[in-house]
């Protein structure tokens, strides 16, 4: 009579025993999945300044002007808030740079436009970096063009200049001869700071 009860309690054990067994296993495949997960999920992208070293060479972004080509007669903003055009500034040479805080290859080569400006210090070169970000991001734009001093901040209130001078792209880069007309551009990122720049800009302002 005694073998009865201990028949039915070990197939009682049994079942408990696979069901924690069952619970353990569960519980560690769901580790591994989640750890599976967490090492293959694919991190935010961050943009990342390009050294300069690290940019193509000029010669490779740049197209030279094949025609007489005239400044867009479009109105953008220096500064103070005053309206200005491209053609204010005929009798130099003007380096004109489309860029905006939210374009990564825009603020790498900043730094470089700076060090362009200053290397014609009292000569007729004239950087004129123009933003195109908008109206709420003007503010940040201004902060940003501060640091880069010999720069200015010009601001596109409408975002339309790119339109006007058939920019591909930011950045884009147009350079005008004394005359306002346009002698060359760069299409993208460019190290200004190089013998290549200068070189342009050297052979504009020497046409007069």
């Amino acid at each position: 009579m005694s073998e009865g009860p201990q028949a039915s309690v070990k197939p009682r054990s049994g079942v408990l025993r696979g069901a924690l067994w069952g619970a353990a296993l569960v519980g560690v495949a769901a580790v591994v999945y989640i750890m599976a997960q967490s090492s293959t999920k694919t991190p935010p992208t961050v943009p990342v300044a390009t050294p300069a070293a690290a940019v193509k060479p000029m010669s490779e972004k740049l197209t030279m002007a094949t025609g007489p080509v005239p400044s867009p007669d479009y109105t953008f903003f220096d500064s103070s808030g005053k309206p200005m055009k491209i053609a204010d500034l005929k009798g130099k040479v003007v380096v004109l740079n489309i860029w905006a805080t939210w374009c990564a290859p825009c603020v790498a080569e900043m730094p470089t436009l700076a060090k362009l400006q200053a290397a014609y210090a009292g000569k007729d070169v004239e950087v004129v970096t123009v933003s195109i970000d908008s109206e709420t991001s003007a503010t940040k734009a201004r902060l940003f063009i501060a640091r880069h001093d010999p720069l200015k901040f010009y601001h596109d209130r409408e975002m339309k200049l790119p339109f006007k001078v058939n920019a591909p792209g930011a950045p884009t880069t147009v350079i005008y001869g004394r005359d306002g007309l346009e002698k060359a551009r760069v299409a993208g990122e460019a190290d200004w700071s190089g013998p290549e720049a200068r070189a342009l800009v050297d052979k504009v302002l020497a046409a007069g």
